[in-house]
């Protein structure tokens, strides 16, 4: 019987745990119920051991934690690994598909990219997530949303579904990089714009950069689009919703913000 073990059971990990329909064990920070502490070494390398499917989600700090702690246990099992559009760095709005170079603006992420890849895992790029309560409708409805005013500014974005369905497919496939992106890049005050549309409320305030934390002022200086090629030819696999007006219509009809009554604006972003 297939078995999934999964290191960090977060919003994306726990989707592909659904998604997959296998018996699954995963690690949390605090052990919460169902789940195993990620330092019982005892408990995480019995569970390795009898798995068959290993992914981590967990990102780098200095180093890539689950390589240097349990990078032993690993050999002979499926791996696969969450990591992120962002080593692509900036691209001046171009195209980047998995044979661009590595240059993000986060070394220990490139790196920790580069290790799993080397370890022979299917590591999977992420771009901007989104899905039930984490969406541009939810920061609206809030009053946590913003504008920038920089229309030329680009990104990628995946609903968390075809993040699942994408590693799920991922399962058969050989050794490698996938981005898991949608069909449509855009901006980020497009979609933010489209989000109030659907709300019925006006578009948040557009915000100077330099009011931004540098984090935020660092993800708005990259400008790319990400190619999905790869995923859809090799894994087989087409997201459910390909831009992000599907992907918010089907978010508005599992959920239903109720938006705040004073707006202050503040930075979020879901870029990985």
């Amino acid at each position: 019987m297939s078995r999934l073990f999964i290191f960090g059971l977060g919003y994306a990990a726990s989707a592909i745990a659904d998604a997959s329909g296998w018996p699954v064990l995963a690690t949390t920070r605090d052990g919460r119920a169902g789940t195993i502490r990620f330092d019982d070494d005892q408990a995480v390398r019995a569970g390795v051991a009898a798995a068959t499917h290993i992914l981590s989600s967990v990102p780098p700090d200095e180093g890539d934690p689950v390589l240097a702690r349990y990078g032993d246990a690993l050999d002979g099992r499926w791996l696969g690994y969450l990591s992120s559009t962002g080593v692509y760095g900036d691209a001046g709005g171009a195209w980047v598909d998995e044979s661009a170079p590595i240059r993000g603006r986060r070394p220990a992420r490139n790196a920790a990219d580069a290790a799993w890849l080397a370890q022979g895992a299917r590591v999977f790029r992420l771009p901007g997530i989104y899905g039930p309560g984490r969406s541009p409708l939810d920061r609206v409805a809030a009053g946590t949303a913003h504008r920038t005013g920089l229309a030329d500014q680009v990104f990628s974005r995946i609903h968390v579904a075809d993040i699942a369905s994408g590693v799920v497919a991922g399962f058969t496939a050989p050794p490698g990089a996938y981005n898991l992106a949608d069909d449509l890049p855009t901006s980020q005050d497009r979609v933010i714009e489209h989000a109030a549309a659907m709300l019925g409320l006006p578009a948040p305030p557009v915000v100077a950069l330099d009011t931004l934390s540098p984090a935020a002022r660092a993800f708005y200086a990259e400008n790319r689009r990400v190619a999905n090629n790869r995923a859809k030819r090799v894994l087989g696999w087409q997201p459910r919703y390909p831009d992000y007006r599907l992907g918010l219509r089907a978010v508005s009809a599992m959920t239903s913000p109720t938006a705040a009554s004073n707006a202050p604006p503040t930075v979020s972003s879901d870029q990985r």
